[in-house]
């Protein structure tokens, strides 16, 4: 239940990112049941908006695949730092934790938990299953609303700049060290000068860049500290 209640202000910005990759499926020229397979198979938005104008273009299947590896490689580091917390669960069971991990899942998981010594208490795994199951479910709910709903939704709405919105009223108060506002701050950076690199590797860099910037600062602030 706390990660459900810690968790229920972020749903808004979950279900609006929804909502816009629901929209932006349609109107590329998807089917709607092909938008709604795609939805719930795929449950990754930066990849299925990567791979759209791929679709429209024609491009070989394998390019659009490796397309969603780039955009989606976050998440290898993701696990990477989620494993020694769920390491004594069977290999089946972290490959299904793993598939309902999320951008904002990671971040309030890793909030809360990264400092903890103990390691695998089952009030983490609870605190997970908390944050990300009804994220799951609000952003299939909504996007499957946004692939129905398209046609009758006008571009004016510019619901691309409402979903920016509602993220950045989860991140911003979760900036609470010098370290994550050194991380954010460079990721930001690095994936405005980033855009026009193809494939998305401005997102893959800034989310390395970001992470680095992150570890030798709060290196450089325990060095300040000792001395």
């Amino acid at each position: 239940m706390l990660g459900f209640r810690e968790a229920f202000p972020a749903l808004v910005a979950t279900g609006t990112w929804g909502l816009v990759t629901g929209i932006a499926m349609v109107k590329s020229g998807m089917s709607e049941t092909l938008a709604t397979v795609m939805t719930l198979a795929a449950y990754a938005g930066s990849a299925q908006l990567t791979s759209l104008p791929l679709l429209n273009d024609g491009v070989p299947l394998w390019l659009i695949f490796a397309a969603g590896f780039v955009v989606n490689i976050r998440f290898i580091i993701f696990g990477a730092a989620l494993q020694p917390y769920f390491r004594h669960f069977s290999w089946p069971r972290r490959l299904g934790l793993g598939a309902f991990m999320s951008d904002i899942g990671f971040v309030m998981f890793m909030g809360r938990y990264g400092e903890a010594r103990e390691r695998g208490d089952p009030l983490q795994i609870w605190y997970y299953l908390g944050v990300v199951g009804p994220g799951w479910l609000i952003w299939n709910v909504c996007s499957i609303i946004g692939v129905y709903l398209a046609a009758a939704i006008p571009a004016s709405w510019s619901l691309e700049f409402a979903a920016v919105l509602a993220l950045l009223s989860v991140v911003i108060p979760l900036v609470s060290t010098r370290p994550v506002a050194v991380c954010i701050v460079a990721s930001a950076i690095t994936a405005w000068l980033g855009q026009g690199l193809p494939l998305r590797l401005g997102l893959a860099a800034a989310v390395l860049v970001g992470i680095l910037a992150g570890v030798l600062s709060e290196r450089y602030m325990d060095k300040v500290q000792r001395t």
